[in-house]
C-alpha cells in the first residue's frame, strides 16, 4: 500500500465503525481506501482497479461517476438541494412520482418517501397496521417468508428471518409470522408452499395486517430464488383473505430480476410495493412506498379524526436524490435497459455453465442479472468465503461471498469482456478451495 492508503486505513480504524462486520476481521482482512470509481471499476490510492461485481451492495446499476447521472445532480444542486416536504413539494419529486406510478404495476398511485431501504419497509408495515385500525380492526401480526430479509431496523427485522441479523434482537422484535419459502424455482414448489400459506391464512388471517416478501429472489437469505408461480398464488390468497401483500421491490426492483419489476413477472399488483437501491443508480440515499388509492383514503379525513399517517424523514424526498432517480429513469428509457440486460443474462448463462465443472460447486441458479453457486461442504469457522475474497481481490475483482455463496450482481453497464474476467476469477478462485 501506498502512505497515502496506509494513513487513510490508520485513520478509519481509529473512529469508523464498519459495517455488517466484526471489526477483528480488520487485524488479517484487506481494508482498502477507494479514490474513485469509474463504470464498473473501483479505483485504489495505488492505482488498482477492482470490477465491482456486486454493484456496492446491489446499488449501482449503471456504474459509478455515470456521466449523464453526475450532470443531473450538478444541475440541481445549484437550484435547490433539500427543501422539508411537509409544507412544500418541488419540481423533481413531482416528475419522479409521476414516473414512478407509471412504470409500477397497474393500481399503484400514491407514493410515499423515506431514506433507505429499511426505513420504506417500516412505512409500508406502519401503513398496514393503521389501515386496518384506521377502519376499527387490530391486526397485530405481520407474515412473512422463512429465510426473507427486509432490513435491519426494528420493524424490518422483526419480518426478516435470517439468523445472523436477527437471533441477538429477539426479545425486543414485533410479534411475527412466518410461512415456507418455495424451496426451489419450480412450480411444483411454488404451489406447496402455497399451500402452506393458506392453511396459515385459514385459521389466523383475521390477526394479520400484510404479508411482506421479495419477489422471486431472497438476496440477503443466499440468493434463495423461486416461481413467478408463488406471487401470482399469494396475491389471491391475500385478496381473498382480507390481507395487505407487501412486495419488497428494494433489491430485486429496477431490472435485476429480468423486468422492470419482480411483481411484473406474476403481473400482478400488491398492496404495498416498497423501492430503494436501484431508485437513485446508487448515488444518494432514496425509498419508497407506493400504495393504492383504496388504501390512501382509508387516512384521508380531518384532523380530528386522527387517521393521518404522521411518519416522517428529515430528508424525505430530498431533490438532490430525486434529481438522480430521475435521471436513472431517464437511462431505463434511452437506452432500452431491460432487454440490453436480456442479453448480458444470456450470456452470463452460459459462463456459469462453467461452473458445473467443479466438484466443490452445487446449486447453479440465475434470475436475470443476479447469477450464484453454492460451494460444498460450507464449514463456518473456514471462513471460505473471505479466502474467495481474498483470491479475487488480488486478481481485480471484488467479490463479497455470503457464507458459502459465491454471487454476482454486477453494474448493467459491464460488457461481456468483463463478466469473463468476473466470472473466470471466481471459477479460479473456487476451484482453487480445499474446503
Amino acid at each position: 500500500m501506498s502512505k497515502k492508503s496506509v494513513d487513510l486505513v490508520k485513520k478509519d480504524l481509529e473512529h469508523i465503525w464498519h459495517p455488517c462486520t466484526q471489526m477483528k476481521d480488520y487485524e488479517k482482512l484487506p481494508l482498502i481506501p477507494i479514490k474513485k470509481g469509474k463504470g464498473i471499476y473501483l479505483y485504489d490510492y495505488d492505482d488498482n482497479k477492482y470490477i465491482d461485481s456486486i454493484s456496492s451492495w446491489w446499488v449501482n446499476i449503471f456504474g459509478h461517476s455515470n456521466p449523464y447521472i453526475n450532470e443531473k445532480l450538478k444541475n440541481q444542486i445549484d437550484d435547490l438541494e433539500h427543501v422539508i416536504l411537509t409544507c412544500f413539494t418541488h419540481a423533481p419529486i413531482v416528475t419522479l412520482s409521476k414516473r414512478l406510478v407509471e412504470i409500477t404495476p397497474k393500481g399503484l398511485e400514491k407514493v410515499f418517501y423515506a431514506d433507505n431501504g429499511s426505513s420504506a419497509v417500516e412505512v409500508a408495515l406502519k401503513m398496514s397496521y393503521q389501515y386496518h385500525k384506521n377502519r376499527g380492526e387490530t391486526r397485530p401480526y405481520f407474515l412473512s417468508l422463512q429465510n426473507g430479509y427486509h432490513g435491519e431496523t426494528i420493524g424490518a427485522l422483526s419480518v426478516s428471518d435470517v439468523g445472523l441479523y436477527k437471533d441477538t434482537f429477539e426479545s425486543i422484535l414485533l410479534k411475527t409470522l412466518q410461512v415456507p419459502v418455495p424451496k426451489d424455482q419450480s412450480e411444483d414448489s411454488a404451489k406447496e408452499a402455497s399451500i402452506k400459506l393458506e392453511e396459515l391464512l385459514k385459521e389466523r388471517s383475521h390477526e394479520i395486517s400484510g404479508f411482506i416478501l421479495e419477489p422471486l429472489i431472497q438476496c440477503a437469505g443466499s440468493m434463495h430464488m423461486y416461481a413467478p408461480l408463488y406471487l401470482t398464488l399469494a396475491r389471491e390468497l391475500c385478496t381473498k383473505y382480507g390481507i395487505h401483500l407487501i412486495a419488497d421491490e428494494i433489491a430485486s426492483g429496477f431490472g435485476r430480476t429480468g423486468t422492470m419489476f419482480g411483481c411484473n413477472q406474476a403481473n400482478i399488483t400488491p398492496d404495498f410495493m416498497t423501492l430503494s437501491k436501484g431508485l437513485t443508480g446508487g448515488y444518494l440515499p432514496l425509498s419508497c412506498v407506493l400504495t393504492t388509492n383504496a388504501i390512501y383514503d382509508a387516512f384521508y379525513g380531518e384532523y380530528s379524526d386522527n387517521k393521518a399517517f404522521l411518519h416522517s424523514h428529515s430528508f424525505t424526498g430530498n431533490p438532490l436524490s430525486c434529481s438522480v432517480a430521475n435521471a436513472t429513469l431517464d437511462i431505463f428509457e434511452k437506452d432500452d435497459v431491460i432487454n440490453e440486460n436480456k442479453k448480458l443474462s444470456i450470456y452470463i448463462s452460459k459462463k456459469l455453465e462453467r461452473f458445473k465443472d467443479l466438484k466443490n460447486v452445487e446449486n447453479i441458479r440465475q434470475l436475470g442479472m443476479v447469477a450464484a453457486v453454492d460451494i460444498k461442504g460450507y464449514k463456518p469457522e473456514k471462513r471460505i468465503g473471505l479466502k474467495v475474497f481474498d483470491y479475487a481481490l488480488e486478481r481485480g475483482v471484488f467479490l463479497r461471498p455470503l457464507g458459502n455463496v459465491v454471487y454476482f450482481m454486477p453494474p448493467y453497464v459491464i460488457t461481456c469482456k468483463e463478466i469473463d474476467q468476473m466470472m473466470d476469477v471466481a471459477y479460479d478462485a473456487i476451484k482453487a478451495l480445499h474446503v
